[in-house]
């Protein structure tokens, strides 16, 4: 059995982490400072940008298509959802639940590059992907230089 010597700082660093938590969370707001408006969890998204789009994807496991709601009113993009718990399955059978239930609500600025006519949102193995398609007139244009 290998030794491992004990440092307290780990220790300590942890816990400052958990209470940090734990107060955003009270004071309503995620690590990322980001406003949690209902519930007390927010599934994680991954936000890039190609040439003809904005994609946001947004990891929902367990989450059932019908109990999602994408919505964009005034620039903003607003997902929210809920993701319920298995009543099949006592609470007392339980050895550890880890995971986060109830209603949750995102919401991400837009910017004006975005044609809000042709957003496309599908869902595939637990991951939301929300297309965001830029403006014809907002994508780079390659213009070809004539040599003489």
């Amino acid at each position: 059995m290998a030794l491992v010597k004990y440092n307290p700082l780990r220790e300590l660093r942890s816990m400052q982490e958990q209470m940090n938590k734990l107060l955003n969370v009270s004071w309503n707001h995620d690590v990322s400072g980001e406003d949690m408006k209902d519930g007390i969890w927010q599934p994680a998204v991954d936000i890039y940008e190609t040439v003809d789009s904005i994609v946001i994807k947004a990891e929902l496991p367990d989450v059932d298509q019908k109990d999602i709601d994408v919505r964009i009113e005034d620039n903003t993009l607003t997902l929210r959802g809920e993701r319920r718990h298995e009543d099949e399955v006592k609470k007392e059978n339980y050895h550890r639940i880890e995971r986060y239930f109830g209603s949750f609500q995102r919401s991400f600025s837009l910017p004006a590059t975005v044609d809000q006519e042709k957003v496309q949102a599908a869902c595939d193995k637990g991951v939301l992907t929300i297309t965001l398609p830029k403006k014809e007139e907002t994508k780079p244009k390659q213009i070809n230089i004539a040599v003489k």
